[in-house]
């Protein structure tokens, strides 16, 4: 029976869905990580736990987004053979006609963060379009459409490989989960695929994040077959690395694992894997001709209420007429709460300082014993000083770090993850430091910020330089000003405990 589904029904709830999305975590997700907060046995990771549960519940009650990363949109549409769409757009544009409204609803403005011409001028397309749409027909009169939306912190560190038929996808996953560093906002999700060709490995890993967390539930059935044992043995093995919440070293670097395969040639094993971050965001909708298909808000009753234990605890530090003699007593691992002005900056504006740097050209700014956080914020609504304001990943301002360190009097950085060798080598020689916030915590971060203004750079939008003027902003000292990195000793620790606790547990 022909079905007839039309273009405003399509719209409607395509955009519906990631509003829906860009504030509500789904629940499953929210449950596990609770789980794993009232076990984690490392402070400083449980804090992390802490901070990523209460922005969820803020952002539940509020509307506003999870991660200032309100990510690229993803779509799987399954098109029945037996529907008549009717409107006057093509179809994908119908979908990107959804994510356009989505992202430029006043009431919750969505950072657009696509690029187009990625190689070349990279000019924000302004409203979050296109989509990254994967479309099948199917034998039904429904369209069935999955929605996603995925962090660029997250998706840059997807893995593929092609293995010979006789590797070993295990000891492959647990090579490359290490190398892919707290970039991606641990806890959160592993997708893995596995078979058909390159491409098809990669689009098996990220539909399986669109499916729910159930590890327990399968381990007390037991798997069926080889991919559901996959998933178990990996589940085990990649949290017995320690990497732990935020890469800070802990009991769960993962919720769960996802496992989906694919026959392939008898020459290949492809293998990809994906992960979902702290803001795993993705919903459903099935449309059926009797008009558009919105979400149905969660039960808040569902949200674990949590309170930070370890803030009371916490150094409270000025950061105005901060000194390298104070910086230098603060400790890996330490929770700092920041109070008074900081910068903010990243990767567009970086490069132009280095240039200016280069070129010989006066600094915009005065940096001399200042602080910057590499942040890109959402766009503030209503009465906010600033939209959700969660740090991005730090290692992509590595190769300015030494540059900015040494030419302009900065002392200070503040983002998210581990730093690599070169700006960890940077941070000792110039007795500077390096803090992690939170990735996940963007709207609580955002509580923080009491006052805001660009003082340079405003045609770069959210990459200009503003000045925050902060009230107790919740961080860790990730690298300290001897060069410890806490993303290298907390995992080393953790890795050898959970190690020492299995040996016990073997009878």
């Amino acid at each position: 029976m022909l079905t007839r589904i039309s273009q405003d029904d399509i719209i409607a709830s395509v955009a519906d869905a990631l509003q829906f999305i860009s504030y509500y975590h789904p629940v499953d997700f929210i449950q596990a990580l609770h789980q794993a907060y009232l076990k984690e046995a490392n402070p400083a990771a449980k804090d992390a736990m802490a901070q990523i549960l209460i922005n969820s519940r803020m952002c539940a009650q509020g509307h506003r987004p999870i991660c200032q990363d309100t990510g690229i949109v993803t779509l799987f549409v399954e098109v029945g053979q037996d529907v008549q769409i009717v409107g006057d757009m093509a179809f994908e544009d119908m979908l990107n006609e959804g994510v356009r409204r989505a992202y430029m609803q006043p009431d919750n403005i969505l950072r657009a963060s696509i690029l187009a011409d990625p190689d070349g001028a990279r000019k924000n397309t302004g409203d979050n379009t296109p989509a990254v749409i994967h479309t099948k027909i199917v034998k039904c009169n429904t369209i069935d459409i999955h929605v996603a939306a995925k962090g660029g912190g997250s998706e840059a560190k997807s893995k593929f490989a092609m293995l010979n038929p006789s590797d070993s996808v295990v000891d492959w996953v647990l090579q490359v989960v290490p190398q892919m560093g707290a970039g991606w906002c641990p806890p959160g999700m592993l997708g893995i695929g596995i078979g058909g060709t390159a491409e098809k490995a990669m689009l098996l890993a990220k539909e399986s994040l669109l499916e729910p967390v159930d590890i327990q539930d399968l381990r007390e059935r037991g798997p069926s077959n080889r991919a559901e044992t996959l998933r178990l043995e990996l589940f085990d093995k990649v949290n017995a690395l320690g990497i732990g919440a935020q890469g800070l070293g802990g009991l769960t670097t993962v919720l769960d694992i996802k496992v989906k395969d694919f026959p392939t040639h008898a020459a290949n094993k492809a293998v990809a894997i994906i992960p979902n971050c702290a803001a795993t965001r993705h919903t459903h909708f099935v449309l059926d001709g009797s008009g558009p298909a919105l979400q149905t808000p969660p039960n808040l009753a569902d949200w674990p209420e949590i309170s930070r234990d370890g803030s009371d605890n916490s150094r409270r530090v000025n950061i105005n007429g901060i000194t390298k003699a104070e910086i230098a007593t603060w400790q890996t691992g330490e929770t700092l709460l920041l109070s008074g002005k900081i910068l903010t900056g990243r990767d567009a504006a970086h490069k132009r300082l280095v240039d200016m740097i280069a070129q010989g050209q006066p600094m915009p700014v005065d940096f001399t014993n200042r602080f910057i956080y590499y942040v890109g914020p959402v766009d503030p609504v209503g009465d906010e000083v600033v939209g959700p304001a969660g740090p991005t990943t730090a290692t992509r301002m590595d190769k300015f770090t030494r540059t900015v360190l040494e030419q302009t009097g900065l002392i200070g950085m503040i983002g998210k993850s581990e730093r690599g060798a070169a700006a960890i080598t940077a941070i000792a020689d110039n007795q500077a430091v390096y803090l992690m916030a939170v990735g996940g915590a963007a709207y609580l971060v955002s509580k923080a910020i009491k006052a805001s203004k660009v003082l340079a750079f405003e045609d770069l939008g959210m990459e200009a330089i503003y000045e925050f003027d902060v009230t107790d902003m919740p961080v860790t000292v990730a690298v300290d000003s001897r060069g410890e990195s806490v993303h290298i000793t907390g995992p080393r620790i953790w890795q050898a405990k959970i190690a020492e606790e299995q040996a016990i547990s073997i009878p």
